[in-house]
């Protein structure tokens, strides 16, 4: 029977990834925190908790449908409406029918969700720990105490862009559908086959969906000419790579897509843009969806990009950023021109 990863020692485990690091040319401290990202994924979706939860975003792109080549280090999680407000969110798609309606739901959700991941999720991930004699300590952070930070300890270090815990990131205003289950496994496995490495089916948001989530959430940021924390310039990689994609490609004239997230932002995340003005996303549906930022905001994304780069968060050979803005720009084209015919990438 094979050996597993936790039960080596953490001088065997180190040794381990120095020889994966130099065979494979990928940063040990990344391939570090891979095993515990999918061992967070694994002990989540294996308990009662999985038929409530989708695993969505980057991460799942790069874990689970394999279609971006950066590191992907946060766990975004969907825990659904439906089941955390049972008594309101009684609408099938989960979206309200009117924005009044709306506020409540939001007001109900930022009142429920911390306290059912503390009593809920904690509970599971300390047992996964203690079952398996593994040590790590567990924060529940963010604004409105959303977040669970995993905090392992480090046997390898980068330049510190990349922190050596696990986020958890825990959204309840949807119902993380459509999703499918789908297998994740580390990147480490196929690098030590004489190792076994934790495995998980987490069900997952569909790649479409979460295509026009990106799209959208650069449109705002477009408009806002504000970044949001760092690594933001990573939805510009990701949609650059979904969209090269035969099966985005494929979906990118059904644009019931794009409505579903139009009408799902629209009740849940009104946002105002630079000037103070509500942001229409009907612009998006209406041939004025923006890809590319100008200005003070695009030299930030650039810095933000660059920073990327520099500790290894882009695994393969990275564009760069004046090509990553060329493409957007031929994207952004095609898509407000509706014609999906055209090729994205040269």
């Amino acid at each position: 029977m094979l050996e597993t990863y936790f039960s080596l020692s953490m001088a065997d485990q180190a040794e381990l990834l120095d020889t994966a690091s130099s065979h494979s040319g990928r940063p040990a401290h990344l391939l570090e925190k891979d095993v515990w990202v999918v061992w967070t994924l694994s002990c989540l979706f294996s308990s009662a908790l999985a038929d409530r939860l989708t695993f969505k975003g980057g991460t799942s792109l790069s874990k689970a449908y394999n279609v971006i080549d950066r590191f992907s280090e946060d766990i975004d999680l969907t825990c659904d409406i439906r089941r955390l407000l049972p008594d309101m969110a009684t609408e099938p798609e989960g979206i309200p029918p009117t924005s009044s309606q709306a506020a409540k739901w939001t007001k109900a959700v930022r009142s429920r969700l911390p306290q059912w991941i503390e009593d809920s999720v904690i509970p599971v991930i300390q047992t996964a720990l203690a079952d398996s004699d593994m040590v790590a300590a567990l924060d529940i952070t963010g604004k409105d105490s959303d977040s669970i930070l995993v905090k392992y300890p480090p046997l390898r270090q980068g330049t510190g862009y990349v922190a050596p815990h696990i986020r958890l990131e825990f959204g309840a205003r949807s119902t993380g559908e459509p999703c499918e289950v789908l297998p994740v496994v580390c990147d480490l496995a196929p690098l030590m086959p004489e190792i076994m490495f934790p495995e998980a089916r987490p069900r997952v948001m569909k790649m479409e969906r979460t295509f026009w989530e990106k799209a959208t959430a650069i449109h705002v940021f477009c408009r806002q000419a504000k970044m949001r924390g760092n690594r933001f310039a990573r939805h510009w990689h990701d949609l650059l790579r979904l969209a090269a994609t035969e099966r985005i490609q494929t979906s990118l004239a059904d644009k019931s897509w794009l409505e579903q997230v139009v009408r799902h932002k629209t009740m849940f995340f009104q946002e105002k843009d630079q000037s103070g003005v509500p942001i229409d996303y009907q612009e998006c549906l209406t041939g004025h969806l923006c890809l590319v930022p100008d200005g003070v905001a695009c030299e930030t994304l650039r810095e933000d990009y660059n920073s990327m780069i520099q500790d290894g968060i882009l695994l393969a050979q990275a564009l760069e950023f004046d090509v990553v803005l060329e493409q957007c720009t031929r994207l952004q084209t095609m898509i407000n021109s509706d014609n999906t015919n055209s090729e994205i990438l040269p």
